[in-house]
């Protein structure tokens, strides 16, 4: 119950049921907040307790000041926790450890369960492994379900164990997509307390593009694990009160051009204006404008931006929206009333305050694409060929990557879509590449690029591929596949070319893969996917596929052709994300796009093909056939979006969305309160976070006598600490996967492998580009124990350590942990046996992640660090003055030994709330929770 202090409680009736709310207009200065801002506001006020939220955290919100730096921390609850199945696996595996660990406490386990409502869609396991075929959607879920067998029945055991966490399962759909069509609410209704809430729908999401769903006017963003989990189990999460941008609009988008070009157009924009960590409201007269579909593009595409969402408010699209999706006619009553109750609903003559405004009129939006390697770098499609022979001519397009930035995290997100938590002291990343325009008659025809073809058989028939050839296309990714104008669009197209008798150039590898089974149903419907099958655009899966790096093998063919000659070849996708080697590794080049523009360079089979000017290929009747022969006109596209899409085919298609395929209901799972582990999984293996655990905690101690495990410099990011992308077969983990029975061809990811600590442990600080100054000029996850001693892994150091009893700290530079925000880069540093980071400062989410492990963050007095006092590594440190405190002190004594001699050295203790203080006393978040419900 909230405490109420600004009398906000209030009712809302609509069509006869009361609802309890709380008032923003009882909050003086509420009406001129941002619409982010008045969410965030509301969260306040009803979660308001005295303790974790107190009115001075209101009045922080009511009384925010446009221009002032993020610096006021709040705590924002929100409504619900949205996963996929690479970042919700290890979230799953902790809920279920803690099940076991009640017990074992004499407690009732079935206690444990998410305490707000945990949805998690499984999208991010299948592979385009097969393509082009009729069965290519069967096999490839078959090869799916093969490789996650494991992670599989820990979800589907998890479905039927839990109460408030539903799991969609495999070949469904793309999550935010699924939350975008089903899951949201728009205003979020519970029962507390026997009274009948109405509020905001509010979430987190394990997932870096969790903002598209910002587009219904739901607030959420991504988050790492360890956050997601303490949601989940009614912890509050800490945040800074962010700055807000109003993005205006005004105008309309012009003929021929689509979602996908205003939102690189965004991206270009927002990246010059530089948004890290901040809000970005859309709002104005353009509004209006912007389709719902496109406005969740805008959304999805947050990450990009650099920003923490980037949000509509609610207006009549949204009510459009969801009556469309198949929402209840109470729920869309509902929305409306309490938006236009609470003073959300969009006003377009209002402006509300900003700290900065950034202004598009949407008719200056051209068809473009980007890339090749950063999604904010725009090309006109006029000057595309012009600037990719540039690129291959040598004219540089090489940027610097700041260690740590926001192209660097995103970069290291691959494959498992881990969110971004960027240090805001880092450089601004370089900003986005302008290239030189053709003009009128240039292409770069003058440009003296490097052709180098290739000639090898494919079925049959003599081919030739060179440095600029398209190699795959692929519809791909929420971003678009959850806009019917562009799907549709697409299906016009390749309509229009299979009448002409075009057809893809037979070396590029073709794939669709939709967020959701409506899509395939408007396109049947339409008569649409006979024609995109026809040319190569068959189904290959409902899931992430190409956009995370899921691409599947080349045609052997062209995958030879291109290693053989070390071709620089080009993949075009319908993705938000195109860093290099990312999307495959083969492939250097990657360009975003629309999905029709998708299917004209499948067709045109190079980058070098101007499609504005050159034919794209020939017609039965001989005569070249041109883009502007095959593009649908706006109308067009209407006529058959109004014709084919209607709202039952959403209720219909979700009416059973968590029942699965025969592959998911045919699994064997037990029955039962608790999950029965096996210890011959390689995917799934109970966590020792519990191992020894009492009903108290015991007392905090000093730590005496510990060691330095790594010594590191500045900007070590998230990615250094704790991999997500593939395991080298000669690292530790790749050892243990090896010396466990799995061939290298099953390693799959250390994204597929969270949920095994076994894993997990091996690739901390395994990065291949970590350097650790204890073993200078040595790259790689590698350490020594004394000056003298030999070189030896991270790992067996830590193994090492550990038998003999040593605590362990890790010593870092400036913004130690900036990156995505990884659970397991706390959670692999607490298992190595590490019981403190020592840095010069830190990224916030990560400190308060290592807190949550139970690992304490020191940092540094200002003007100091592990140079400036000259630490080698090799001394033994005890951190003193924690034994006894309550509270714990704000600064602490690090005593340095060597040779004989000691020094002490003040830092501070970054422990910032009381939150995270009763976390750090309880040996870290899971531990504290479960005591709780213990006693409750």
């Amino acid at each position: 119950m909230s405490s109420n202090s600004f009398d906000a409680r209030s009712e809302l009736v609509v069509d006869g049921e009361r609802y309890e709310i709380y008032r923003l207009d009882a909050v003086p200065g509420s009406e001129r907040l941002p619409y982010s801002l008045k969410i965030l506001l509301e969260n306040l006020l009803r979660n308001e307790d005295g303790r974790l939220v107190t009115a001075d955290q209101v009045r922080a919100v009511g009384e925010w000041d446009p221009a002032a730096e993020a610096s006021k921390e709040i705590q924002y609850t929100p409504a619900r926790v949205l996963m996929q199945d690479f970042t919700g696996v290890p979230c799953v595996v902790d809920l279920v450890a803690m099940r076991d660990a009640m017990a074992d406490l004499g407690g009732d386990p079935t206690k444990i369960n998410p305490l707000i409502p945990g949805e998690l869609v499984i999208d991010h396991s299948v592979i385009a492994d097969v393509f082009n075929r009729p069965d290519a959607v069967t096999r490839n879920s078959e090869f799916e379900f093969h490789r996650n067998k494991e992670r599989y029945e820990l979800l589907r055991w998890a479905q039927q164990s839990f109460a408030d966490f539903l799991v969609v399962p495999p070949d469904t759909g793309i999550c935010h997509q699924v939350n975008l069509e089903y899951l949201s609410r728009v205003v979020f209704t519970r029962t507390v307390d026997g009274v009948a809430q109405a509020y905001p729908d509010t979430l987190v999401g394990t997932d870096s593009h969790t903002p598209m769903v910002n587009g219904l006017g739901v607030l959420g963003w991504g988050v790492g694990g360890i956050e997601a989990e303490a949601a989940m189990l009614g912890q509050p999460m800490s945040m800074l009160v962010p700055q807000v941008v109003g993005f205006k609009l005004t105008g309309e988008l012009p003929e021929g051009t689509t979602a996908t070009d205003l939102v690189l157009t965004v991206a270009e924009l927002l990246r010059k204006t530089r948004v890290v960590g901040k809000f970005v409201d859309f709002f104005g007269p353009g509004v209006a404008n912007v389709p719902l579909a496109n406005r969740a593009t805008l959304g999805n595409m947050s990450p990009e931006y650099g920003s923490t969402c980037a949000i509509f408010p609610i207006d009549q699209e949204t009510l459009g929206y969801m009556r469309l999706t198949g929402r209840s006619e109470h729920q869309i009553a509902l929305v409306e009333a309490y938006a236009k109750e609470q003073g959300i609903w969009h006003d377009p003559n209002h402006t509300p305050d900003y700290s900065q405004i950034v202004e598009l009129d949407l008719s200056t939006v051209e068809t473009s694409i980007a890339g090749p390697k950063r999604p904010q770098d725009r090309i006109p499609l006029r000057s595309a060929t012009r600037a990719v022979r540039g690129l291959l001519a040598g004219e540089s397009q090489d940027v610097a990557v700041m260690a740590g930035g926001l192209d660097d995290a995103g970069d290291e997100s691959f494959p498992a879509s881990d969110p971004v938590a960027i240090s805001t002291r880092i450089p601004r990343d370089e900003p986005p590449h302008v290239y030189a325009d053709s003009g009128d008659e240039d292409a770069g025809d003058g440009l003296d690029w490097p052709s180098d073809p290739a000639s090898f058989i494919l079925d049959g028939a003599q081919m030739s591929l060179d440095h600029g050839d398209i190699v795959i296309a692929a519809i791909t990714s929420c971003t678009n596949t959850s806009n019917p104008s562009v799907m549709i669009g697409a299906g016009l197209l390749a309509k229009k070319a299979v009448e002409l008798g075009l057809d893809r150039k037979p070396w590029v590898k073709t794939t669709l893969a939709p967020g959701s089974r409506v899509v395939t149903d408007y396109l049947d419907r339409a008569g649409l996917s006979p024609y995109l099958d026809k040319i190569g655009f068959s189904l290959v899966g409902y899931g992430c596929t190409t956009c995370i790096g899921n691409s599947g093998p080349l045609i052997p063919e062209v995958s030879a052709a291109v290693n053989g000659n070390d071709l620089n070849v080009s993949a075009v996708l319908s993705g938000n994300r195109n860093f290099e080697g990312r999307i495959h590794p083969e492939v250097k080049m990657n360009f975003l796009a629309s999905p029709p523009l998708v299917i004209a360079y499948a067709l045109a089979g190079s980058m070098h093909v101007d499609l504005l000017r050159d034919p794209l290929g020939t017609s039965a009747a001989e005569e070249p056939v041109f883009l502007k022969d095959l593009w649908p006109t706006t109308a067009e596209i209407k006529e058959v979006v109004d014709a084919s899409l209607e709202a039952h085919m959403f209720t219909d298609g979700y009416a059973d969305v968590y029942h699965g395929d025969e592959n998911w209901r045919g699994m064997e799972v037990p029955e039962g309160d608790m999950f029965a582990w096996s210890d011959d999984s390689t995917y799934v293996r109970k966590p020792p976070y519990f191992d020894g655990m009492e009903r108290e905690p015991a007392p905090v101690t000093d730590i005496e006598g510990a060691r330095v495990l790594a010594l590191l410099g500045d900007s070590v990011t998230t990615d250094h600490i704790s991999p997500a992308g593939n395991i080298r077969a000669s690292s530790p983990a790749g050892e243990y996967l090896l010396e466990n029975g799995v061939a290298r061809a099953d390693f799959n990811s250390y994204g597929s492998r969270r949920g095994n600590h076994n894993v997990m442990i091996r690739g901390t600080f395994a990065n291949i580009r970590l350097r650790n100054q204890l073993v200078p000029g040595v790259e790689g996850g590698f350490t020594k124990r004394s000056a003298e001693g030999e070189v030896e892994t991270i790992f067996d150091a830590s193994t090492a350590y550990l038998a003999a009893g040593t605590p362990l700290v890790v010593i870092a530079g400036t913004d130690y942990g900036s990156g995505s925000s990884r659970d397991w880069a706390a959670k692999g540093t607490m298992l190595l046996g590490v019981k403190a980071v020592l840095a010069t400062s830190f990224e916030r989410i990560h400190r308060s992640n290592l807190i949550g492990m139970g690992v304490l963050p020191l940092q540094f007095k200002d003007g100091e660090s592990a140079t400036s006092l000259g630490l080698t590594g090799f001394e033994t440190y005890s951190i003193v003055g924690l034994a006894g405190a309550n509270p714990l002190p704000r600064e602490v004594i690090v005593r340095v030994e060597s040779g004989g001699v000691t020094r002490e050295i003040a830092t501070a203790l970054r422990i910032d709330t009381p939150a995270e203080e009763a976390y750090y006393v309880h040996g870290g978040i899971l531990q504290y929770v479960l005591r709780q419900l213990l006693d409750a």
